[in-house]
C-alpha cells in the first residue's frame, strides 16, 4: 500500500548487529574497534613510559648565595630542569633566575645531584632553602 513505510508493529524478524561507534573517526572498512582500543592503549603506555624516564631525570644543584645590607649568606637546594642537569654553566644560569626572584645574588653551585643524594643533602639546607 502506498505511503506505507513505517515496520510492524508485530515485526519480530532479526535485525542486522550494530555497529560499535566509532571514537575519533570512522576507520572504514576493515577497521575493527578492538584495533582502535588496542592502539590507543599502547599510545596510553608508551606515553607513560615516556613521563617516567622523564621523572627518573630529576636532578638537583647545591648553591650558595648572598645579599647585601645587611650581608646574609645561603646554602639551598633548587631543583633543576631536564636539560639544565648536564651543565654546571646551565645549572648556574637556572638557579640565578629562580634564586633572584627572591632577593639572593647566586655565589656558586657546588655540585649537581640525583634525586638518591637530594635526602642527604636536603637536610642541611632547611625547608626555605629549597627553590623550584
Amino acid at each position: 500500500m502506498p505511503g506505507n513505510n513505517a515496520p510492524l508493529l508485530s515485526d519480530n524478524s532479526p535485525r542486522a548487529p550494530r555497529r560499535a561507534p566509532a571514537i575519533l573517526h570512522n576507520p572504514g572498512p576493515g577497521v575493527s574497534f578492538d584495533a582502535m582500543k588496542r592502539t590507543l592503549m599502547l599510545t596510553v603506555l608508551l606515553l607513560g613510559m615516556a613521563l617516567a624516564g622523564q621523572a627518573s631525570a630529576q636532578c638537583f644543584a647545591d648553591y650558595k648565595a648572598k645579599q647585601d645590607n645587611p650581608l646574609r649568606l645561603q646554602y639551598g637546594i633548587v631543583e633543576l630542569p631536564a636539560e639544565a642537569c648536564g651543565s654546571p654553566q646551565a645549572a648556574a644560569d637556572y638557579a640565578a633566575a629562580v634564586i633572584a626572584r627572591s632577593g639572593w645574588t647566586l655565589l656558586q653551585i657546588e655540585s649537581i645531584f640525583d634525586a638518591s643524594e637530594f635526602q642527604r643533602r636536603s637536610g642541611h639546607a632547611g625547608a626555605i632553602h629549597r627553590r623550584q
